[in-house]
């Protein structure tokens, strides 16, 4: 029965790219809070930067707060390896800090992206599937119930070059929520099929091309496809033919500053709110006092509003 089940997502995997075809969302009207959760890849955030930078470019008009709240090491399964860091600490759950997140920021609209930690870079395992799939679900009903609208965008790749069994698990993960679509009803935007064919495609030419050193963390690259994907399923499509994100912002007014200015705001206020929400994973950033950091958030803003025509 596993082995069924295994090579049944197998095909499952395989065919997901060429019968899926892109669905296109957008932010409410009435959203101004936009909240990003995730693992250590949305911490480092530069996905969120240049999806924030875009927006605030191509809709001046719009009044929004973008927050990052992505923590390294971070499940929505509640799982954990064993030795997990050295055996230094087990990998954090969401579900730990959710309801203190959701408290304090009170989002209109959630960005969510896990996957990457959640099959513990292990081989495909049917308990730990389901442990992701419960998680996604306690995620999403969570988000109903306050009333926030919620996307979920599947799992950047694992390259396969670094372990071609976890580049699996991942393709499983990812094609399970692109499902959700159809049988659930969810908002899915899909970034991992996106990375994996333009990986693959780089390959083409340049075999040693990698998105991720490490297989896990993509490079600034490699977070532009993911933002790119992003914007795509949101209906933006001006520049984003292009595969680099500097010559994207090159080409809009102001790009360049708004990007830098974006980038220094998500980095003051994300550890600040990390640590005045709380969360179980050590050797984070302290970051500045929350009201420190908001008064430095609001000056960056005006910065972004004053050349943004805003």
């Amino acid at each position: 029965m596993l082995l069924k089940s295994i090579l049944g997502f197998f095909l499952w995997a395989l065919l997901i790219p060429n019968l899926t075809a892109p669905e296109i969302y957008s932010i409410p009207s009435t959203a101004k809070k936009v909240l990003f959760l995730g693992n250590s890849i949305t911490y480092s955030g530069q996905y969120v930067d240049y999806v924030e930078s875009y927006l605030r470019l191509s809709h001046p008009e719009r009044d929004w707060d973008f927050i990052n709240v992505g923590l390294p090491s971070e499940t929505v399964s509640g799982l954990s390896e064993e030795g997990h860091a050295g055996g230094e600490f087990p990998r954090p759950d969401l579900h730990e800090r959710l309801d203190r997140v959701l408290d304090e920021i009170k989002p209109d609209l959630i960005f969510s992206n896990y996957g990457m930690n959640d099959g513990i870079y292990l081989p495909f395992d049917e308990q730990r599937f389901e442990a992701y799939k419960q998680g996604q679900k306690k995620l999403h009903l969570k988000a109903l119930a306050i009333g926030a609208q919620i996307i979920h965008s599947t799992p950047p790749i694992y390259d396969e070059n670094k372990g071609a069994a976890y580049a699996n698990v991942l393709d499983i993960y990812a094609s399970w929520l692109v499902s959700q679509r159809y049988t659930e009803n969810w908002k899915v935007i899909d970034l991992h099929w996106p990375m994996r064919k333009f990986q693959d495609d780089q390959r083409q030419h340049n075999p040693s091309f990698e998105l991720a050193k490490d297989g896990v963390h993509p490079a600034d690259q490699g977070h532009w496809i993911m933002a790119r994907s992003l914007l795509q399923g949101l209906g933006e499509s001006e520049y984003l033919m292009e595969d680099n994100p500097e010559l994207v912002f090159s080409k809009i007014d102001h790009g360049p500053e708004v990007l830098a200015l974006v980038k220094e705001k998500q980095s003051i206020t994300k550890d600040a709110l990390l640590n005045h929400t709380g969360h179980k994973r050590p050797g984070m950033k302290k970051g500045l006092p929350l009201n420190e950091a908001e008064i430095k958030r609001v000056a960056l803003l005006n910065q972004i509003n004053k050349l943004i025509g805003n």
